[in-house]
């Protein structure tokens, strides 16, 4: 396994448990609700549309609340993502939930080979993912082979824009991070995650990479996809610039001054040829 494949994979399965035990992440609405959805899902239902019955596959579903939510919405679904720990977790939600859900273990490179190429009406990738692979031209050619022709594409994640700048200042938008993909990791050591927890993680060390708008849409169309709607919004689901943001009632973080200077976050939608 690459050496990054392994880091990141350790560091998942130990956020796995935490993150499912946060009421960030929403489990016991979950269950108690038949209706209730993630908070991401519901910002991409407008733009998804009418998915009922469409054979649909999550990439990097981790413990798989917005996997449940499009099931939810009438998608048939499978969840693929490289941690167990965060399948275990997401298998015993759809369970409680009495969800039918195939989740599958792999990672996104290896996805058109463990599920089947042409198999999918719907790819959905959620935000924070695409962060995580090395290689923006692998995933577009896995997305590509997973979806059958006329199949779609639908992508939100953090805008590049935004992950290039120091999350460290409080007090200016300071670029230091690439924009653009770069063969050296950014190399993180930290034993937190990004919910509430007592818990340290003991797996510190994670690989990420950052990929330039630019360089998303020229992989998808060297790989047979057609852009069909790419859109720039000025907010997030998590406080991505610590002291510089404010929560909105729709639960998506925003600039507290003039928030038209960056967008945060975006949505592209791709058809295969």
């Amino acid at each position: 396994m690459d050496e990054y494949l392994a880091l990141n994979k350790a560091n998942w399965d130990e956020r796995a448990p935490l993150h499912a035990a946060s009421p960030d992440y929403e489990a016991a609405k979950f269950i108690a609700s038949a209706d209730h959805l993630s908070a991401v899902v519901r910002f991409d239902q407008p733009r998804l549309g009418d998915i009922t019955g469409l054979r649909t596959v999550h990439l990097q579903c981790h413990i798989g609340t917005d996997t449940l939510s499009l099931a939810r919405l009438g998608a048939v679904m499978t969840g693929l993502d490289f941690s167990s720990a965060s399948l275990d977790q997401a298998r015993s939600l759809a369970s409680h939930c009495g969800a039918a859900i195939t989740y599958v273990e792999a990672s996104v490179y290896d996805a058109a080979q463990a599920l089947g190429e042409a198999s999918f009406d719907l790819v959905y990738t959620g935000v924070g993912a695409l962060n995580w692979l090395p290689n923006i031209d692998k995933w577009a050619r896995n997305v590509a082979a997973l979806l059958k022709p006329g199949g779609r594409l639908f992508l939100r994640d953090g805008h590049p824009m935004l992950l290039a700048l120091d999350e460290d200042c409080q007090d200016a938008l300071t670029i230091n991070r690439p924009y653009f993909e770069r063969p050296e990791p950014m190399v993180w050591d930290d034993d937190s995650t990004y919910v509430a927890t007592d818990t340290a993680l003991t797996a510190t060390v994670t690989h990420e990479w950052n990929h330039g708008l630019g360089e998303v849409i020229s992989a998808l169309l060297r790989h047979g996809l057609n852009l069909v709607a790419i859109e720039e919004h000025d907010c997030i689901p998590w406080e991505a610039l610590p002291g510089q943001m404010v929560l909105g009632e729709d639960g998506e973080w925003r600039l507290r001054t003039d928030p038209w200077r960056l967008p945060l976050s975006y949505t592209l939608q791709a058809v295969k040829r």
